[in-house]
């Protein structure tokens, strides 16, 4: 006996998608906003349930959710490997759009500018990775680029590739930011040492270190800041 109605058969000022149209996508909750995305739930399960569902089993975290990867998704009941890509596309998308910035106009002059131009590139993944950032002589953007991935707890950078980038963009000052999934931004001997290799190869070749970053998703050690370059 079918116990629940869908969002088909509900009143019409109470679905997800006509809710948005008519008062604005700001009204709606969590849930309503990722049920559009998936478009239908299973038997006995709206699609606003069962969104709700994988909410509450995220604690209800939006970051949570936006952490959880393709065969995460699918383990939910009720999101197949179409809706999984669904949610996928739209957190990148966001990822994306939070790192838009009108970055040529900005300096990067202190550990916080740094920070939140890269942090939504590595914060959510689960290995640890390396990006370098190219700027000019004013400290303006002139371009990122990821230069080394590991495992869990380290990467291997190669201050040679870092450069190789920042000569190719005619940069004359650069930094480094790399993550801790582990979520502790305590640098560890090894970011020591690769922030003195850095250094070197960047006072070799007359190129301005500018900083090391050691990035989470709640915030950042600079090697700037802590007069260790």
């Amino acid at each position: 006996m079918k116990t629940h109605k869908t969002i088909s058969e509900w009143s019409e000022e109470s679905r997800p998608r006509e809710k948005m149209v008519k008062y604005g996508a700001n009204v709606l909750s969590l849930a309503e906003l990722l049920a559009i995305l998936i478009r239908s739930g299973q038997k006995d399960e709206d699609a606003v349930s069962l969104m709700n569902r994988i909410l509450e089993e995220n604690g209800n975290s939006l970051d949570r959710l936006c952490r959880l990867g393709y065969e995460d998704l699918i383990q939910y009941k009720g999101i197949g490997p179409a809706k999984a890509i669904s949610l996928l596309a739209a957190i990148e998308l966001a990822k994306r759009r939070a790192s838009v910035e009108i970055a040529e106009k900005k300096a990067y002059d202190s550990p916080v500018a740094i920070y939140n131009l890269l942090v939504n590139k590595m914060r959510d993944l689960s290995t640890e990775v390396c990006y370098v950032l190219a700027l000019d002589r004013h400290l303006h953007y002139m371009g990122d680029k990821q230069i080394a991935s590991g495992g869990y707890t380290s990467t291997v950078v190669d201050p040679r590739v870092a450069l190789r980038f920042v000569l190719s963009k005619n940069a004359v000052a650069m930094a480094i930011v790399h993550n801790h999934p582990s979520g502790v931004v305590k640098p560890s001997k090894e970011d020591d040492m690769l922030t003195m290799r850095v250094k070197k190869a960047c006072e070799a070749v007359g190129i301005r270190f500018v900083d090391h970053l050691i990035v989470t998703g709640k915030g950042y050690y600079s090697y700037g800041e802590h007069d260790k370059l």
